[in-house]
């Protein structure tokens, strides 16, 4: 709007939205000191998703509704980090060496 300098009526309408939509200001806290302690918390515990973390910061005497949790989770683009997958050798192996002449098996004393 203020780029092209169109008036508000005229912005909202090419962006399809209602100035009364443009206009509102939100009423909600910001919840910053939650999102900071929630931001720290996922740091030390990376394998803890949202769930896990409500219930530390219910531990912690935070009143936390889980659904406002999420929300707020998803924000700031935590994830549960994913666990690296299985170590394979590197390389080419040696072939496993075949013996020359088969043992002779045994069982219970009796050569089979």
């Amino acid at each position: 709007m203020t780029e092209k300098q169109y008036n508000q009526k005229r912005a909202c309408a090419l962006a399809g939205i209602d100035r009364r939509v443009y206009r509102r200001v939100s009423k909600l806290p910001a919840d910053t000191e939650q999102r900071d302690r929630l931001k720290t918390l996922s740091s030390e515990r990376r394998r803890f998703g949202y769930r896990r973390l409500h219930i530390l910061l219910k531990r912690e005497g935070w009143q936390v509704n889980w659904k406002k949790l999420y929300r707020i989770y998803r924000e700031e683009g935590l994830t549960v980090r994913k666990r690296s997958g299985r170590k394979r050798a590197v390389g080419t192996r040696a072939p496993m060496a075949i013996p020359a002449r088969a043992e002779p098996k045994v069982v219970a004393g009796l050569r089979v």
